[in-house]
């Protein structure tokens, strides 16, 4: 079977998948024309020892390049408008020690390259696997982002995807893990910057931006930056389906449909923090989890866990473990000031990412006088993907004009 043949059919199982799982027809939303979803019927990334960092990690700062290739921007429409490269890069994990993350930087091809903005995007939900890795999704056309990608490089902006931590072929990612995440995002736009093939400027404006996982990863690199990455001049944040407090998004998940995105998010902060998930997990448990970190993507944990439970597969609650409460904790928004404009938007009918949770973030965010632009729609989580494209690109496109932000505070 050919790459497109399998693209094609992926996306169509996607479609089929999420409007099954959904019953909306918004579900055509999430996956735009032209891309496709990480499933198990996507190319697979093998064993691409691209993605293997070395051992030990070279010496240098957060942002430096360690390796870089060639890659493609897209399907057609999008290596039309750009050049890209997939690179491995420095960055800092959530215990504050060094690591290696890798992603794509994609530049437009008619700009003045050492004058273009760029924006850091995190993606959203892809999954535990390897093959669900972003980076191989954009350069296989079937990044599930990509029309929002499309719009950015066509206002003549790089955009730079990160990885997060942990995709490589033993993977051990740590989803939603803002103190991992939002490095990440940083360092991304730095290692763009530092990318000779490029040929992009160190003194660029730059913004931060993402939808569900990538709209907490943006939010993370927005009150990362000023103490983290402070040359970069952050003009501006947007994020959307923000899942801000991880004790509130696990409750309202527990035992619903979207059950999977809850136990990724354990899987992830184990990941990160070494909290002995494995000894917690009875027989049946360890099986499901072994075999969701070796072969599940997004749409995997949407239909294959959908009503379960933490009951269905822990002798014991990671929700009210100290050592578990512990890193929620550190991993919940709003206790930095974000210092740029901010844009935040949500759907009242998120079945996923509980939207009270998010609403609660934007009011913190105006009581430290944070200038934000808050925006609902009376939506589920799907259909936000693509719903707040048109206002993200506008609020962007303003603050690389150096147009005063307003606020809805």
């Amino acid at each position: 079977m050919s790459a497109g043949t399998k693209v094609r059919r992926t996306r169509n199982a996607f479609l089929i998948a999420m409007a099954t799982a959904t019953g909306v027809c918004g579900a055509a939303a999430f996956a735009p024309p032209g891309a496709a979803a990480p499933l198990r019927a996507a190319a697979d990334a093998g064993d691409d020892a691209f993605y293997t960092p070395p051992s030990p990690l070279p010496a240098g700062r957060p942002g430096d390049v360690i390796r870089s290739r060639p890659a493609k921007a897209g399907p057609p429409a999008a290596r039309k408008l750009a050049d890209a490269w997939q690179v491995m890069y420095l960055s800092t994990d959530a215990n504050g020690r060094p690591d290696a993350v890798t992603g794509i930087v994609l530049v437009p091809k008619e700009v003045d390259r050492s004058k273009a903005p760029i924006v850091g995007l995190g993606p959203g939900t892809h999954g535990p696997a390897f093959r669900c890795t972003p980076s191989t999704m954009v350069n296989m056309g079937a990044f599930y982002e990509q029309s929002a990608v499309n719009d950015m490089l066509a206002k003549g902006w790089a955009v730079v995807v990160t990885d997060y931590e942990g995709y490589h072929p033993n993977p051990k990612t740590t989803y939603v893990t803002g103190r991992s995440e939002g490095p990440a995002v940083l360092d991304g736009i730095r290692a763009a910057t530092r990318l000779t093939e490029a040929g992009l400027s160190a003194d660029a404006k730059v913004a931060v931006r993402g939808y569900s996982q990538g709209g907490g990863a943006a939010m993370w690199a927005g009150e990362t930056q000023p103490g983290y990455a402070p040359e970069l001049n952050l003009v501006g944040v947007v994020a959307g389906g923000v899942p801000a407090d991880l004790v509130k998004m696990g409750i309202s998940l527990n035992g619903k449909k979207g059950f999977g995105f809850l136990a990724y998010a354990l899987v992830g902060l184990d990941n990160a923090y070494g909290l002995n998930m494995d000894g917690q997990l009875t027989p049946a448990g360890k099986t499901a989890f072994d075999n969701m970190r070796a072969g599940d993507c997004a749409v995997e944990l949407f239909n294959d866990y959908a009503g379960k439970s933490i009951a269905d597969y822990y002798t014991r609650s990671p929700l009210a473990d100290p050592a578990w409460q512990a890193a929620y904790g550190a991993n919940k928004l709003g206790k930095d000031v974000i210092k740029a404009p901010v844009f935040q938007y949500h759907g009242t009918n998120d079945e996923i990412v509980n939207f009270a949770q998010a609403e609660a973030l934007k009011n913190t965010y105006c009581a430290a006088g944070v200038k934000v632009t808050w925006k609902t729609w009376p939506m589920g989580h799907l259909t936000g993907v693509l719903q707040g494209n048109a206002d993200a690109v506008s609020f962007l496109t303003d603050r690389f004009a150096g147009v005063e932000a307003t606020t809805t505070c």
